[in-house]
């Protein structure tokens, strides 16, 4: 663990347990979120290649979010 990690966890050991569940439910969401976005990277760029393609071919249509 880094001297910084380290140091923000002596101070989250301050806080009242509830707040420390709080920030540790962010903190675990947060790296479940990355490791998901890492693994999902391909699959997210060949969706956004094949919405582009359907643009450019005319097969989308505005949104009219009015």
């Amino acid at each position: 663990m880094t001297r910084l990690l380290e140091k923000a966890v002596e101070q989250l050991k301050k806080l009242p347990n509830k707040e420390q569940d709080e920030l540790a439910k962010l903190i675990i969401d947060e790296i479940s979120w990355d490791y998901s976005f890492e693994k999902s990277e391909e699959k997210l760029s060949n969706l956004a290649k094949e919405a582009l393609a359907e643009y450019k071919s005319g097969k989308t249509k505005p949104l009219n979010l009015k």
